[in-house]
């Protein structure tokens, strides 16, 4: 058992060998937190914050003790219009226009296991005795509305999942217009605050901090996740580095609009809330109806962000990603995009692949343009089937060559996207998400299509089984490049403000068919890259394109913030061409392939324009991918030294869990003239072991490899260069 219950003091211990999370019942009726952080073996102080009467701070009825008051008391589940005046969890309107709630404890259930949210993605346990779940009770005794707040605790994981379940038990109609999933209130605010922020072609670029005084908001307003910002968010000790200190890290399981509101109020108490994004979004609950919000890891490491990081990393690759391809290594692929664009035929495409399979590349991937009329990005989105003219053949022949050759064959789809210039707009221009009677925004020259009406997830669905029923397909990537303007639905006459996450609820259903329908598909998301990299997406697809931009240099920071959430396993990461179709610049071959080795290696090129000196290392870099991958993919990956920190290097390695095996990059951005000598100091070995470091005569401790370090640059000369390392024990 992981969670404890004290009657005398009315509180809750979730506790396991790595952390403890307490919370009490204050008043008989206040849910109150106390604690979360390292594991306490017996927490005594239940309800030992300071109670001071603090001027303009209300007190609830029927107290009448000016100590007391919701607008200090740090909470677990905050409401507005009863006193407190900081952000809230959820917000409910009934049909007389208030918005007044007075939740109240009731009662509790501890269960073991982790029940399955129906619906959401979510992390989960194969056996029961993996996890315990806590669920507390709290009734409006006026409305009858209820909300049950979950917690479930790994038993082997500094991890904690919360969510909300809204029931309402009254006779009358209730809006939602706010339904978050998770809040910590924490006593202080010496934090400094972590998010990965970005752009197109710049995702998840590591940024810290100070926390300050005010609220700090990070959200998508563009109907699914963002390039913009990740649903997560994290606070760290000012003196906390990549491999020691505090971290409190917070991670959405959802796809669709989001929020994480950081708020340090006039006492420095800090308050952390994480949800639906309530921009676009309300929700009629009728009478005996329940919502459910998505889930939110909390996470809590006390070895600093890598800590955090591996515990994401193992978490999210053995109980969020499921199916056949949930642990197998990933195939080396060449994608035809960036070789091709809309530009190829039969010829270009098994051309491409004899070339494949001579350097030792497994799967061929079909990109955007085999479809409807596609030769260009203004039509066809919505017509999956064959573009006759461009492949007269057919694509089952021509999948089928490329399976003779002894390759694995995938295609792209963009299933959730209709262009104006299509069959399916022509016949049904009322299934994109739009509001009636006002004009629409077009987004690449293309509309989203209404996943929220079950007609259209029937159509899609129908037309992309028909398509893979065909073909011997190995692997599907899965576009979405647009956001949604004017959310709406033609067929929602209620609430329209129900849209947005009725739609990312189709989305999972239509994910959830054909996942399940094609198990041995190995499905890629994209988003214009990693627009959309999110858990959310991961518990159904087990990798991601983690960028449009193949750029070396410029992956490093991509790949070096993507990782500080997602396992390596799950991180598309190609060689391209040069200059660099997005930044222009050039980098050598080898840069290029140590950099796209640190994921799912794959190369997005015309193979058949490579010299023989290229070719020869191409085939060496996939020929010592092909022996190192399971230790990429699935091995221990540690941050050393950050893009973030500094425009000269970066540095990462990965360790085998038994400590046997270790791999060591380091990559030289710019170099400068008469540099002094610097030193890397490795992380994660055994120090009881000794290692034959590759380029080394002699064998080198573990101990040595982590205290003293090797020195690296003096043999790297000039711009781009980068260096790696294989470490064997030897004894």
């Amino acid at each position: 058992m992981t969670i404890f219950y004290d009657e005398q003091q009315k509180s809750f211990h979730l506790q396991n060998e790595h952390i403890s999370y307490v919370f009490c019942i204050e008043e008989d009726h206040y849910v109150a937190h106390s604690y979360w952080g390292k594991k306490i073996n017996r927490y005594v102080q239940i309800g030992d914050y300071p109670r001071i009467d603090r001027s303009f701070s209300p007190n609830p009825h029927p107290m009448t003790d000016r100590l007391f008051s919701l607008d200090t008391l740090l909470q677990e589940f905050p409401g507005g219009g009863t006193g407190d005046f900081r952000e809230s969890a959820f917000e409910l309107e009934y049909e007389d226009g208030t918005t007044v709630t007075q939740f109240k404890y009731k009662n509790y259930h501890i269960r073991s296991g982790k029940p399955v949210l129906n619906g959401l993605p979510a992390t989960y346990v194969k056996e029961d005795n993996e996890a315990d779940t806590l669920e507390i009770t709290l009734e409006d005794a006026h409305s009858k509305m209820e909300v049950k707040l979950s917690y479930t605790i790994f038993s082997d994981r500094p991890i904690i999942t919360r969510s909300v379940k809204f029931l309402n038990n009254g006779q009358q109609l209730v809006k939602i217009n706010k339904a978050l999933s998770s809040n910590v209130d924490f006593d202080d605010s010496n934090y400094e605050l972590i998010q990965l922020p970005g752009s197109w072609g710049r995702e998840r670029h590591l940024k810290r901090d100070p926390l300050t005084r005010g609220v700090h908001v990070l959200d998508s307003k563009r109907g699914t996740g963002s390039h913009v910002y990740q649903p997560f968010s994290a606070l760290v000790r000012p003196e906390t580095t990549e491999h020691t200190g505090e971290v409190f890290g917070f991670h959405f399981i959802y796809s669709g609009e989001f929020t994480a509101r950081i708020e340090v109020d006039p006492f420095d108490q800090t308050r952390v809330l994480m949800g639906i994004n309530p921009e676009h979004f309300s929700w009629n609950l009728n009478p005996g109806e329940e919502f459910q919000t998505p889930e939110v890891v909390l996470v809590y490491s006390e070895t600093g962000l890598n800590g955090m990081s591996q515990s994401l990393h193992k978490l999210y690759r053995e109980r969020l990603t499921r199916g056949v391809h949930q642990l197998e290594e990933r195939p080396v692929l060449v994608n035809n995009w960036e070789a091709t664009y809309f530009d190829f035929n039969e010829e270009k495409i098994l051309n491409l692949a004899d070339e494949a399979k001579e350097l030792g590349i497994e799967l061929v991937v079909l990109d955007d343009g085999w479809f409807g009329k596609r030769n260009d990005d203004f039509t066809s989105l919505g017509d999956w089937f064959l573009n006759e003219e461009k492949l007269p053949k057919g694509l089952g022949q021509l999948a089928d060559e490329v399976k003779a050759k002894g390759l694995k064959f995938g295609i792209w789809f963009e299933p959730e996207m209709i262009s104006e210039d299509s069959e399916l707009y022509r016949a049904h221009p009322d299934w994109c998400v739009h509001v009636q009677g006002r004009t629409k925004s077009l987004g690449r020259s293309q509309y989203v299509l209404d996943y929220s009406r079950k007609e259209v997830r029937e159509n899609i669905v129908e037309q992309l089984t028909k398509v893979m029923d065909e073909l011997p397909l190995d692997y599907v990537k899965w576009d979405y490049n647009r956001n949604m303007t004017e959310i709406g639905s033609a067929a929602l006459n209620v609430n329209q403000k129900e849209t947005a996450h009725r739609f990312m609820l189709g989305l999972y259903e239509v994910l959830e068919t054909l996942t399940t329908r094609y198990p041995k598909i190995l499905f890629e998301s994209c988003s214009g890259g990693g627009g959309r990299y999110d858990p959310g997406m991961l518990y159904y697809m087990p990798q991601t394109w983690t960028s449009d931009n193949t750029d070396a240099i410029s992956r490093l920071k991509i790949q070096y913030g993507t990782s500080l959430l997602f396992p390596i396993s799950s991180m598309g990461a190609h060689v391209s061409d040069i200059p660099n179709h997005q930044v222009n610049r050039n980098t050598s071959m080898k840069l290029r392939g140590d950099v796209a080795m640190s994921g799912n290696l794959g190369y997005e090129l015309d193979l058949t324009t490579l010299s023989d000196s290229e070719k020869a290392e191409v085939k060496e870099q996939i020929q010592f991918y092909k022996e190192h991958r399971r230790l990429i993919q699935y091995g221990d990956f540690y941050r050393l030294l950050s893009p973030f920190d500094s425009n000269e290097e970066t540095s990462w390695m990965f360790v085998s869990e038994d400590k046997q095996e270790a791999l060591f990059f380091y990559y030289q951005i710019l170099s400068e003239a008469h540099a002094p000598s610097k030193r890397v100091k490795l992380v994660g070995l055994d120090p009881n072991k000794v290692y034959q470091v590759e380029g080394f005569d002699q064998p080198i401790g573990g101990d040595e490899l982590m205290n003293s370090g090797l020195y690296l640059n003096p043999e790297l000369v000039g711009d781009f260069e980068s260096r790696r390392l294989l470490l064997k024990a030897v004894r």
